[in-house]
């Protein structure tokens, strides 16, 4: 059995990413790339307790869309600010902690 370094409890019952889930500062905007396309930014994630490149293929697959994650940012094609919101609280992200800009 495995048990978790962070709180000690055994992996299954680990809540460290749940508690790291809570106390974020996210910020989500669009931002204008080449040819006048609209890319939607998601920042503030701390990388360290929260697997971005599953929180990025899960928010692709969502909205049907491509993107990336990079430089702790996950960047999604198209305009979907306001559904990221609502699309991460579904995830376990605090609603209060999350700002549109």
């Amino acid at each position: 059995m495995n048990i978790c370094n962070t709180c000690g409890l055994p992996q299954e019952l680990c809540v460290c990413e749940n508690i790291a889930k809570e106390s974020q500062e996210i910020k989500i905007m669009t931002v204008k790339k080449k040819f006048g396309k609209l890319n939607t930014v998601v920042e503030g994630i701390d990388t360290k307790q929260i697997d971005l490149k599953e929180l990025t293929k899960k928010l692709k697959g969502a909205f049907a869309c491509g993107g990336t994650s990079k430089d702790g940012k996950v960047e999604l094609q198209g305009d979907h600010k306001h559904r990221v919101k609502e699309e991460l609280v579904k995830l376990g992200f605090a609603e209060e902690t999350i700002q549109v800009i």
